[in-house]
């Protein structure tokens, strides 16, 4: 991203037309407006357009303006978008969506900087610097007859692509700092996250990018507001699903303190907070993320130990599936807690230290039913 941001400044500098390339969520329209305003048209406007959002019917009023009377609803002239941007920067977002029929007329405007208002017999001079971005291969879609050849090399002067953030997980805990900040609340902390659960959200793949993780942390903020926020505490309708296995896992931690990831810090680092009392020597007392991730299978063992009250686990020659004995092992355990509290949900959820919800979706899971 810092390489990104440096070739940001320079492409900046010049007039020429820019193509961005990226999947939905990573963040092109903050790219795009990042040239405008480190350009010299920065005093002119920034004009965004999603050009697979409007119906194919409207785009060439929509972009080039039309003049009363032009068609059935045409009260009043209309300036299209590339006058609007005069001075400015146009922004052509979803490129690739544009009608084949449009992307003629598109290339006559790149080529002369002259648009033609639809009913107008006279042709409109523009100054506009145009920023183009797609999440489509563009070069395929020229293969498949789907994009025209010549717009393509018109528009792909100057090339940007942005990362995917599964291509830059150790941006993630800088992200959840960034967005927890702008998103809580006046008057209240922004939410924090234990460092498992950092690691986990580090580790998903994030299909929708930043995007993706800015809706959650504000699905959490609104959940959690100034709280510290636990992966295992989340109803697993409010997870993605590439998350629902790593919160199982971490359900097996749950005899583990969890060390803090303060987002006041702007650097991200761990704040050495603790949720136990014993918790009294800051950051020494925090575990490196690789260490946490090398100890999950201890405490994976150390979760059947306990389950099982005795000190070893003889592993049987033939081997045993680990999955189906921790299923047994957590099935038993709520078989025990429920008979102890008379099948009351709520002590049993205190028993063994679980979230109600939490709770009610592994009696589900194992088609046990309470008092």
């Amino acid at each position: 991203m810092g390489a990104l941001r440096r070739l940001i400044a320079t492409v900046a500098r010049s007039q020429a037309t820019v193509l961005i390339t990226g999947e939905s969520g990573t963040g092109k329209e903050l790219i795009a407006r990042a040239l405008h305003e480190a350009s010299e048209r920065r005093l002119g406007r920034f004009v965004a357009i999603n050009c697979g959002a409007i119906p194919r019917e409207l785009i060439e009023s929509e972009l080039f303006g039309h003049r009363k009377g032009a068609f059935t609803g045409a009260v009043v002239d209309r300036i299209g978008r590339f006058e609007q941007a005069h001075g400015g920067t146009i922004f052509l977002d979803e490129i690739g969506d544009l009608p084949l029929d449009m992307q003629v007329k598109l290339l006559r405007v790149l080529q002369e900087r002259m648009v033609d208002p639809v009913g107008s017999v006279q042709s409109t001079r523009i100054d506009v610097r145009v920023v183009a971005a797609t999440h489509r291969d563009l070069e395929a879609e020229v293969l498949a007859g789907r994009f025209r050849e010549d717009l393509y090399y018109r528009l792909n002067v100057l090339p940007l692509a942005s990362p995917a953030l599964r291509e830059r997980a150790e941006d993630v805990p800088e992200l959840l700092i960034h967005h927890a900040g702008r998103l809580a609340p006046e008057g209240c902390a922004p939410i924090t996250f234990d460092q498992p659960t950092v690691e986990a959200l580090s580790a998903y793949a994030w299909p929708g990018n930043v995007r993706e993780l800015s809706n959650l942390v504000d699905r959490f903020t609104t959940l959690f507001s100034g709280r510290c926020v636990s992966l295992r505490d989340i109803p697993l309708p409010m997870l993605p699903k590439g998350l629902h296995a790593a919160q199982e896992a971490m359900a097996l931690q749950a005899h583990t303190t969890p060390t803090v990831y303060n987002l006041m810090s702007p650097a991200g680092h761990t704040a050495g907070e603790t949720a136990g009392p014993e918790s009294a020597h800051g950051a020494a007392d925090a575990a490196h993320p690789a260490e946490l991730t090398s100890q999950v299978a201890t405490d994976v063992e150390q979760s059947i130990l306990m389950a099982q009250g005795g000190p070893t686990v003889v592993l049987p020659p033939e081997g045993l599936s680990l999955k189906d004995h921790l299923a047994e092992t957590e099935r038993s355990l709520l078989e025990q807690a429920l008979a102890r509290s008379g099948g009351n949900v709520s002590q049993t959820a205190r028993l063994l230290q679980l979230q109600r919800t939490t709770l009610i979706e592994k009696l589900n899971k194992y088609a046990m039913r309470a008092a």
